[in-house]
């Protein structure tokens, strides 16, 4: 498997987790009717015993794999081999795809690093299938951990099953984008006030927060759509005759998801109006800096352009007598000199107070 890229640098969760699990690392737990049960050591352990179990249900999740891994536990859960190799190679959409037992979902949580004024974008993959869910993260662990947490704090999602989990990591994606938005405002009502206070490095400051809300926005934007397919398919489910898996599940579970997951529709609603209002103010800021700048080079040639309106007079008269030609009558006269440096003073004095009163000076 190929480096990872620069951009995955976390999956969810912006706060600190102690000792996350690193790169490669798998971990698996039971729960039955939504309290954990016991934690597996191996994935394959966690398939026998759900194998051997009907009312237990089993939450793999791996924290950036290599293709051997993402493989073998492909392998022990049957997980649709084209999802596979989206999850083995990432950079994909958000997206939900339904498959005959299953979905796979794929979100793109971010966060922003305020020091560096970065938007950090990871990425999380989530298969659901007949009482399981695997969950591949490339990027930091926290976020299992985090949802874990609130799973166990709050028992009834988990016992919903593989829906309730998909749900939890949804809602904790699109929670973590709050922090990433606030900071974003943040730094933007300052660059605001940069482009206001005619800072140099306004121009360059807001290009950057550009680039960072347009990062966000392919993160956040087509959430949008992956919620709608999700509703849609809760409330129209496929039917593949008694007795077979549904990809959502019973009737009672997802009634029950289809009212949090629309919450979190209404959230990522939100997000994305306010993701769009930064893109427009910063054009705004652009335009207004421009603007400035444009105005303060106006002024500047206002100023060039009216010293060099007064000097051109007394450099026009004082040119004649510096000629190459014989002097002329008039020359000799003993009032002719005076007299031109009186006009040249009078002329100069007289433009500079026209120059004043229309305050190019």
């Amino acid at each position: 498997m190929t480096d990872a890229a620069p951009e995955r640098v976390m999956a969810l969760g912006g706060e600190a987790v102690a000792a996350p699990a690193g790169p490669g690392a798998v971990r698996s737990v039971l729960h039955r009717r939504g309290r954990l049960e016991r934690e597996t050591d191996t994935s394959a352990e966690a398939r026998r015993a759900l194998d051997e179990d009907d009312g237990l249900m089993a939450w793999v999740a791996l924290t950036e794999p290599d293709a051997a891994q993402v493989a073998r536990v492909a392998h022990e859960f049957g997980l649709p081999e084209p999802a596979v190799e989206d999850s083995v190679v990432a950079h994909q959409r958000p997206k939900a795809e339904r498959y005959r037992d299953g979905l796979f979902v794929v979100l793109r949580p971010a966060r922003y690093d305020t020091a560096r004024e970065v938007v950090r974008v990871g990425e999380v993959h989530v298969f659901t299938g007949h009482r399981f869910v695997i969950t591949i993260a490339h990027g930091d662990h926290g976020e299992t951990d985090a949802v874990r947490e609130r799973l166990e704090e709050a028992p009834r999602l988990a016992a919903i099953g593989p829906l309730g989990v998909l749900y939890a990591v949804l809602d904790r994606v699109v929670d973590d984008y709050a922090p990433a938005v606030s900071g974003l405002q943040d730094d933007i009502d300052e660059v605001e006030d940069q482009v206001l206070a005619t800072d140099r490095d306004a121009s360059r400051r807001t290009y950057r927060l550009s680039r960072q809300v347009i990062a966000l926005q392919r993160a956040v934007d087509p959430l949008g759509d992956v919620l709608s397919d999700l509703l849609a398919g809760l409330e129209r489910p496929e039917t593949l005759g008694p007795g077979q898996p549904q990809p959502y599940g019973e009737r009672p579970d997802r009634e029950a998801v289809h009212a949090y997951v629309r919450d979190v529709a209404d959230h990522v609603a939100a997000v994305r109006e306010r993701v769009d209002g930064f893109r427009q103010m910063l054009q705004n800021i652009l335009t207004v800096n421009s603007a400035l700048i444009q105005q303060a080079q106006n002024e500047a040639m206002k100023k060039v352009s009216s010293w060099g309106g007064i000097l051109v007079v007394p450099t026009l008269i004082s040119s004649v007598y510096g000629m190459n030609i014989a002097p002329q009558r008039g020359f000799h006269w003993a009032f002719s000199w005076p007299l031109t440096l009186t006009a040249m003073t009078l002329v100069s004095i007289t433009l500079y107070v026209v120059f004043r009163r229309r305050n190019w000076l």
